[in-house]
């Protein structure tokens, strides 16, 4: 399965659209002023986590950070309105938010919106949560707790020990975002989730 027919919203830092592991995406948008190239590398490298698992996905990008990692809750919401609007199935979060109302509204926006799921590393109804396992092979994922657990690790870099590359929570949420874009091929969405939990290798 390649994620043919899946449409995924990545929320980070734009993307880089010709670097060879990315190939092209379907457009895009900038919340934060300008065009949505990526200028930290950071939404290239999560993209391209995902094109490795579903390279027949398609994929647009919402731009929330320009310089640093962190935006204005409100820019995320409104990147996330936005991407709900373009009917996408998966919207990729590599990222957390850290107030408890941000969290709330995170989870009301989800609630509200059944037909897309987002992947996130936060546990709320609702959303496929993610956690970060260093032991668990790049081409599995487990489940257990509540929680998707995937591989930190972003695709190698030849001739790199994967310790020296990026690593990180974001990679992990980019790795189930790839999974689930294979599941969401021949699964509504509404089901996705338990269809994963079911075939998740504990």
């Amino acid at each position: 399965m390649t994620g043919r027919g899946v449409r995924i919203a990545v929320i980070d830092s734009g993307v880089h659209a010709e670097h060879p592991h990315v190939n092209g995406v379907a457009g895009g948008i900038s919340f934060v002023g300008g065009d949505y190239v990526d200028r930290l590398g950071h939404g290239t490298c999560v993209t391209a986590v995902i094109k490795e698992k579903a390279p027949g996905a398609e994929i647009i990008v919402a731009k929330v950070f320009d310089r640093r990692l962190e935006a204005p809750f409100k820019v995320l919401l409104a990147a996330l309105n936005w991407a709900a609007d373009q009917k996408v199935h998966l919207i990729n979060l590599s990222l957390g938010v850290n107030q408890p109302e941000h969290e709330k509204a995170l989870g009301e926006f989800a609630a509200s919106h059944a037909n897309t799921l987002i992947v996130c590393p936060h546990v709320l109804p609702g959303v496929l949560a993610v956690a970060a396992d260093p032991a668990c092979p790049r081409d599995q994922y487990r489940f257990h707790d509540g929680v998707f657990h995937a591989s930190p690790f972003p695709r190698p870099i030849p001739n790199v020990p994967p310790e020296k590359n990026l690593h990180g929570l974001s990679f992990a949420v980019a790795n189930m975002t790839g999974f689930a874009a294979q599941v969401a091929e021949r699964s509504a969405i509404a089901s996705l989730k338990k269809k994963m939990e079911r075939h998740a290798r504990n």
